[in-house]
């Protein structure tokens, strides 16, 4: 009796190891790699914009290079204005000559202290957005698994009672 009910239990699995089964807009079987998340976020860990691509989000890459390459040029621009204050720092301390005679040195040191700091917070922004570029390639290839109706409607609701007619807006969801 065990052994038969064994027998009639097993059935042929029609899901591949990695995937996950869902239905399409048409009513078609489709399969979706559930390493999907860990693969674009991976793609775009070691290529920006890379996992956006594989989430098939292809807009989203001008995006990426546009915010990454605006936190870079700032970076780059605080640098070399902060090297330059400190050069002409320095080279008064020698008693050197330097381009910026006519400040005071205290206001070279302010300027030095005003481009680290925005070179640091440059710095910070670059490593935020490379790292939110990360989390919404995998945030997304997340929200690809599941089976999202695309229709978001809404319709005006009517409720007529005894003695006068009430207006209101209803939201409704179909499982």
């Amino acid at each position: 009796m065990l052994f038969s009910l064994h027998g009639l239990a097993q059935q042929e699995n029609p899901l591949q190891p990695d995937s996950v089964s869902t239905l399409n807009s048409s009513g078609k079987q489709i399969f979706q790699d559930i390493n999907a998340p860990a693969k674009a976020a991976f793609y775009s860990a070691v290529l920006p914009g890379a996992g956006q691509v594989y989430n098939k989000q292809y807009w989203k890459v001008p995006i990426v290079y546009l915010a990454l390459g605006t936190a870079g040029y700032f970076y780059l621009q605080n640098q070399k204005l902060y090297e330059k204050y400190r050069t002409a720092y320095q080279n008064r301390l020698m008693g050197r000559p330097d381009e910026f005679d006519y400040l005071d040195t205290e206001v070279l040191l302010r300027a030095q202290s005003y481009y680290r700091r925005n070179r640091d917070i440059s710095l910070m922004v670059l490593s935020g957005i490379y790292i939110l570029q990360i989390v919404e390639a995998n945030v997304a290839a997340h929200l690809c698994l599941w089976n999202i109706n695309k229709d978001l409607s809404w319709r005006p609701l009517t409720i007529i009672s005894n003695r006068k007619i009430v207006w209101g807006v209803g939201v409704s969801w179909q499982f």
